[in-house]
């Protein structure tokens, strides 16, 4: 039966309508999307094996155009849609960040910096860089590198501090294995990017480690190389805005 012939109620499209996009499932979401299904399947039915195939909607929205384009129904203009539509969701979010300082919106935050590099397959690092009142200057990642590591020059990062003539900024990376537990390396790596940072007097406020689920903040996590005594003063104003 196609889609036209369903009950106006089950119909994805009617559905988001009246209920808002947040009470469809993921293959309904997906269904919207391909817009039409193929021979013998309506585009639910081509949606949830897509949604199987890739492993669900995270695989399918991760994948590279090359593997993409082998599911059912899927092709270059599909893909090229696809990542028109993150983009603007990410430059969506950055704007929504833009409107406030970070201290005010620290969930706000944290959802940005999931939505730049949780995607990514191999380690990257970037910097959020905030004037004097703590709003965005603007974001950018610095180091890319293997699937379990990124090295991080320090000299790099204090020239974009300067270039943005940034007052204060939030240092992230992202651990594709999905486990945001900081290593030693990362705790190590912090500590001399505070030290390095601030010869410029440019405060690091946090630094998050994106992975599965929430992003992982180091200063709540109480590390000595974002709280030692020289900044809590800053660290203590940051953790009390933070969600608990």
């Amino acid at each position: 039966m196609s889609i036209r012939d369903w009950p106006a109620a089950e119909r994805p499209r009617e559905k988001l309508l009246e209920r808002g996009a947040a009470n469809l499932s993921d293959a309904e979401l997906l269904a919207i999307f391909l817009r039409i299904g193929v021979r013998g399947k309506s585009a639910v039915d081509l949606a949830r094996e897509l949604l199987q195939r890739f492993g669900g909607l995270r695989g399918l929205l991760e994948a590279d155009q090359r593997g993409f384009s082998q599911g059912q129904g899927l092709g270059p203009a599909k893909f090229a849609q696809l990542q028109a539509v993150m983009e603007m969701a990410r430059r969506h979010l950055g704007e929504t960040l833009q409107r406030g300082s970070a201290l005010e919106r620290p969930e706000a935050v944290r959802t940005y910096l999931k939505a730049q590099m949780r995607h990514e397959r191999n380690e990257v690092f970037g910097c959020l860089f905030l004037d004097t009142k703590h709003r965005p200057l603007g974001f950018e990642i610095l180091f890319r590198g293997s699937i379990d590591s990124a090295t991080v020059y320090p000299r790099q990062v204090v020239k974009r501090a300067l270039a943005y003539n940034a007052a204060a900024l939030i240092l992230c990376h992202n651990h594709p294995s999905g486990n945001p537990e900081p290593s030693k390396a990362d705790i190590r790596l912090t500590h001399r990017l505070v030290d390095a940072l601030e010869s410029i007097e440019v405060r690091v406020l946090d630094h998050f480690i994106i992975g599965d689920g929430e992003p992982l903040s180091m200063l709540e996590r109480g590390v000595s190389s974002v709280t030692r005594p020289e900044v809590l003063p800053m660290a203590s104003s940051l953790a009390s805005q933070l969600p608990q």
